[in-house]
């Protein structure tokens, strides 16, 4: 049998992860499954997978059980990081492909700059802003609880 704990994180995931493509086809009116892949967008599938976990834990173990208190401290470890350096690194993948773009303007203005034109551009897509985080969060936390719900259900048909 799987541990419960992990199936329930691992559905806080692809369930975030499979609810961005019909949230950016609301927000853009396009479609796209790549989205299902990618990091970044809404809802976070870190915070999601972490607050499912915690939540889960929690309703199992209690608030007060060192479990508990494992989960909550990775889980502000992960948000935080989703939010702050992850986000951070996205921006900084910006500023430098606005970079490559302009010493490439540059370049051709100019042909006798040596310049090598850039295979890729950097992901830009990499972190959360907080509203993002949060919805992964309370959809976490609506898995945790479900799934907690489900076993307490599953066990007294037993």
């Amino acid at each position: 049998m799987l541990n419960r704990g992990l199936t329930t994180a691992l559905l806080g995931i692809g369930t975030a992860q499979f609810l961005k493509v019909p949230l950016y086809y609301a927000e853009t009116g396009h479609w796209d499954w790549k989205k299902t892949f990618g990091s970044g967008d809404m809802p976070s599938s870190h915070s999601s997978a972490v607050t499912s976990l915690t939540t889960y834990v929690g309703m199992k173990k209690g608030i007060s059980s060192v479990d508990f208190g494992i989960c909550s401290i990775f889980g502000l470890i992960v948000m935080y990081d989703a939010m702050g350096i992850r986000w951070q690194a996205g921006q900084t993948a910006i500023a430098v492909n606005d970079l490559y773009e302009q010493v490439e303007h540059f370049a051709d203005k100019h042909p006798d700059i040596n310049y090598k034109k850039q295979e890729k551009e950097l992901k830009e897509m990499l972190g959360h802003m907080p509203i993002e985080v949060l919805g992964g969060a309370v959809l976490g936390v609506a898995i945790g609880a479900f799934s907690h719900f489900l076993e307490k259900r599953k066990d007294t048909k037993a």
